[in-house]
């Protein structure tokens, strides 16, 4: 049985961004995701059942939800829909005292004392991954943009996996865990590819390929169905997508269209690249591997391997390379504006190091790590 791959029309968008519920006064994570949704369903009367919200959604831990947008045409069309979600979601947050919180992990929470949503596929979850799957508290943003043939996208895989250190880099915003300083600008990086299908896709040199692995891993039972694929960058058949799963949790919706406008923009130019006739130029998987490793180690300040040859250079200086390249795909996608604020990321610095400057400012007190991205994303969504 194959997997059929939906219509979608070519380098449309859809964002998905998790956040964590936390204390207003205290910094803590907050089991409230219950009540939030049943806010939120409230008002949308035609819903009736177990329905979900179309854009609030459950997650794993009673501490998160999701927003994500509709199919949309344009960055700044998604990244509209979730500042409307979020200041109707911030509505239902005002009297419980909570805020939202955005980054790759929560710097002190214990993981292991979160609870757990009641439904039986996160149960099962962790009756099968244990230990590790009780460490996920972690937070991302996902990018999905849409691809007009399925022959394309095993090759817009491997393509962007050439950009993986570039996403993490860009993103990287964990560097505390538990209440310690791990010394990596990711920790949720390293954590969420414990669990038996996350972290890095295998590589397929075509849709059939890929099929074939899904194919097996139901048959031996590793998974029930090809959504509990969970590896970084995927394809998702039932949607007509490519998604792009690398980043941690962003504070502010200005990062979230940056990274957004990137992955549309480097999808968008890699269609044409195949339609023209190139072939996506690929690396050995263990370059792959240790290009995650050293930009959820160094983040910014990451050397990254460019190609199969090894030739290696400063993350930041080769995207920047990159981003000229692309100012003309961004110009005719209509998010130039958007990918500029890739550049302004960069010279901000990433959210790993301001994590460890508001630490340093406040004698190593992460609450105020805690409060002060909150405050940035409350801020960010009231415009």
């Amino acid at each position: 049985m194959g997997l059929p791959f939906a219509e979608s029309k070519r380098s449309t968008l859809g964002i998905e961004w998790e956040l964590a519920l936390v204390d207003r006064q205290t910094g803590d994570l907050r089991s409230v995701a219950e009540r939030i949704l049943e806010a939120s369903r409230a008002e949308h009367p035609e819903l009736s059942g177990d329905d979900e919200h179309p854009y609030v959604k459950q997650e794993l831990l009673l501490n998160t939800i999701e927003l994500i947008t509709d199919v949309c045409g344009s960055v700044d069309e998604g990244v509209g829909q979730l500042r409307e979600t979020a200041l109707n979601v911030m509505r239902h947050c005002e009297p419980l005292d909570v805020d939202l919180y955005c980054q790759g992990s929560h710097p002190f929470a214990p993981p292991t004392k979160q609870p757990v949503t009641d439904k039986e596929r996160y149960a099962e979850l962790i009756r099968r991954t244990q230990w590790w799957g009780r460490q996920m508290v972690i937070y991302g943003v996902h990018v999905h943009v849409g691809l007009d043939d399925v022959r394309q996208a095993m090759p817009v895989v491997d393509g962007l996996l050439n950009y993986y250190p570039h996403f993490q880099a860009l993103s990287a915003s964990s560097p505390f865990w538990g209440g310690e300083y791990t010394g990596y600008a990711s920790q949720r990086a390293l954590m969420f590819q414990q669990l038996p299908t996350a972290g890095l896709p295998f590589q397929f040199d075509d849709w059939a390929g890929f099929e074939g692995c899904v194919a097996d891993m139901q048959h031996t039972g590793v998974i029930d169905d090809v959504t509990e694929v969970r590896w970084d960058i995927r394809a998702v058949p039932r949607l007509g997508t490519v998604e792009m799963r690398v980043c941690d949790g962003l504070a502010t919706l200005e990062e979230i269209a940056g990274i957004a406008a990137l992955t549309q923009c480097l999808v968008h130019s890699i269609v044409e690249s195949i339609e023209a006739g190139s072939t996506v130029p690929t690396m050995p998987p263990w370059h792959i591997q240790e290009n995650k490793w050293r930009a959820a180690r160094y983040g910014l300040e990451a050397i990254i391997i460019l190609n199969a040859e090894g030739d290696e250079e400063l993350v930041t200086d080769h995207l920047e390379r990159e981003l000229d390249r692309l100012e003309p795909v961004a110009e005719r996608l209509g998010c130039a504006d958007e990918l500029r604020l890739v550049e302004r990321m960069m010279q901000d610095g990433a959210g790993y190091q301001r994590q460890q400057r508001v630490a340093e400012a406040h004698d190593g007190d992460l609450r105020q790590v805690v409060l002060d991205s909150a405050a940035r994303t409350r801020t960010s969504i009231n415009g």
